[in-house]
């Protein structure tokens, strides 16, 4: 055997140990050890070293590949990504970074990456910003250059105007709600503001830049009633499935202690104090660390989940995927499709918003309702401001009705 063969083949075993650390199924790890042996075999017909192999190859070889599947249309979606699926797995492993980062291939495009790559520096050395806002902030002003495509070169940008501001805005304004075009606008103005400083434009920009007018409490927060709750909860707890009492679980924290889904994904194993019942949640956005009791509901569900479904995994994160490869959540959006998929076996209908913080509305009605104080209140679900706890009163409206005034008999519109 050539050392080109042998080489390539030493990759096989090495991605059969990435299959059995990520837990994957015999019939998984069968069926992507096959196509991999087949496509090295393809190389080694080729003379390619599997280090250097590209995403052409790949493509080349998936043309011609003779195999079957079990899905009869070999032209699907699902049939190319079920043949290019463990091809990618296995040069991830051997390359790292896989697919390979393309490298520019005009002036215009190396000069976006130079000026996102400056402008991310700046916000770390001199801003001091977190990972998410920086990471936020530079894709925005990615796509911005990407929406002036050749025409971000120097000279371009030096002579940039309000008029390319503004039908930028108006492009990303089709397809965004007002608080999220806000929030682009801010973004924008940042990055404009930057240009300006850093010398790539001649005048700042930033104040060109319009955003639309976001009221304090202007909207109503969605929330579903506690007979909705109950009907969701006990679906989940008829799930028998490693999938059924994960989700279970999430809902039961969600419903019980009207968490943020954020802090639902960034929940770990040495958070729960079995011997004092206690639960400790770390509130995403003010920083603070809340102990609160372990209540019996809640208890349950997560040790079910514990015992009889979470995967053996070294993540100490306490929720972790459903398939191979076992990974935590990335945060809370992962949540979204979760709880939307549950409330719709449910047959509980939201007239807004059908994610994770409906529970947190929920649970806010039900301690109003129960006369709790504003102040307990904000503290359980992570407020720093009253203000913050305040919006929630719009969603108890029976009992606003019952403080209601009458319109006397007499009086005239």
């Amino acid at each position: 055997m050539s050392d080109l063969s042998t080489n390539n083949d030493a990759w096989l075993s090495k991605l059969r140990s990435h299959l059995d650390t990520e837990c994957y199924g015999a019939g998984t790890v069968s069926q992507y050890m096959g196509v991999a042996r087949r496509f090295v075999a393809d190389l080694n017909k080729q003379r390619v070293e599997i280090t250097a192999a590209r995403p052409e190859d790949i493509d080349r070889y998936l043309q011609q590949a003779p195999w079957t599947h079990p899905l009869r249309h070999e032209d699907s979606p699902d049939y190319r990504h079920w043949r290019s699926t463990p091809l990618n797995m296995l040069l991830r492993v051997v390359q790292g970074q896989w697919p390979p980062v393309a490298a520019p291939i005009t002036p215009a495009t190396k000069l976006q990456q130079e000026i996102c790559e400056a402008y991310s520096l700046w916000m770390i050395a001199f801003r001091g910003l977190a990972r998410t806002t920086i990471l936020c902030r530079r894709n925005e002003a990615c796509c911005f250059l990407g929406w002036l495509g050749e025409r971000a070169t120097r000279e371009e940008l030096s002579r940039l105007t309000f008029h390319d501001v503004d039908a930028y805005m108006k492009q990303r304004a089709r397809s965004l709600r007002r608080i999220s075009l806000k929030d682009v606008a801010g973004k924008m103005r940042s990055f404009l503001r930057w240009l300006h400083m850093a010398g790539r434009t001649t005048r700042d920009l930033s104040p060109t830049v319009i955003a639309p007018s976001i009221y304090a409490h202007e909207g109503i927060p969605c929330a579903i009633g506690a007979q909705d709750v109950t009907r969701v909860l006990a679906l989940t707890q008829d799930d028998h499935t490693a999938k059924g009492r994960r989700d279970h679980a999430i809902l039961t924290l969600l419903s019980t202690y009207g968490v943020r889904a954020g802090e639902i994904a960034a929940l770990r194993l040495d958070d729960v104090d079995w011997r004092k019942e206690t639960i400790r949640v770390r509130h995403s956005k003010t920083g603070a660390t809340t102990h609160l009791p372990l209540l019996p509901e809640a208890g349950e569900a997560v040790l079910q989940y514990l015992q009889k479904s979470r995967p053996k995994t070294h993540f100490r994160e306490m929720f972790l995927r459903s398939k191979a490869p076992y990974r935590p959540f990335t945060g809370g959006g992962a949540l979204h499709g979760l709880v939307h998929v549950r409330l719709k076996a449910a047959g509980v209908t939201t007239t807004g918003k059908h994610g994770p913080h409906i529970f947190r509305h929920a649970r806010a009605v039900n301690l109003l309702r129960a006369a709790v104080p504003m102040k307990q209140i904000g503290d359980l679900l992570g407020h720093r401001s009253a203000d913050s706890t305040l919006a929630y009163l719009k969603l108890a409206t029976e009992d606003l009705r019952a403080v209601a005034m009458e319109i006397p008999t007499g009086a005239k519109a």
